[in-house]
């Protein structure tokens, strides 16, 4: 799995493909985009979770990054995005054979929503899994981390 966080002011999702216009937003928080290949497990969601809820980004009293998502009480919204795993070796059109089917990819997303929600103690705001989505955010910093299961060492 791979994620990509940023630290936020504010973000939202507005559900493109939705009949009626459906946003979701969050005030100060994570927006995470998430990337499932097809030999993540939960245990692969899991090791993410515990690095989420553990991240100290956020700056302290003396500003320094030296709180968390857990200390600071912030929010999180959830974004599926396939194109992590975009392959980009042969000429300029990226493929995505790399990226989980929806019968393994649907299940590890709503897992790893679910338990950053429980680990959190509050809501986990998220996007619609495979529909067309714009999203909008305020980087705050910005602060932007890449995490990757494959690469835990």
């Amino acid at each position: 799995m791979r994620i990509v966080i940023q630290r936020v002011k504010e973000a939202s999702v507005t559900i493109v493909s939705s009949p009626e216009e459906d946003v979701r937003s969050i005030g100060p928080g994570y927006l995470i985009l998430v990337g499932i290949c097809d030999d993540d497990t939960t245990d692969d969601a899991e090791w993410l979770v515990k690095k989420v809820v553990g991240l100290r980004v956020f700056d302290d009293e003396a500003g320094v990054m030296n709180r968390s998502i857990m200390d600071t009480g912030g929010n999180i919204l959830i974004v599926s995005q396939f194109t992590l795993y975009a392959s980009y070796k042969k000429g300029n059109r990226p493929s995505w054979f790399r990226a989980a089917r929806h019968e393994v990819s649907v299940p590890l997303y709503e897992h790893f929503c679910r338990r950053l929600s429980e680990e959190t103690g509050r809501e986990v705001k998220t996007g619609e899994f495979g529909a067309m989505m714009d999203v909008s955010l305020i980087n705050d910093g910005p602060v932007t981390i890449c995490m990757d299961t494959k690469n835990k060492e």
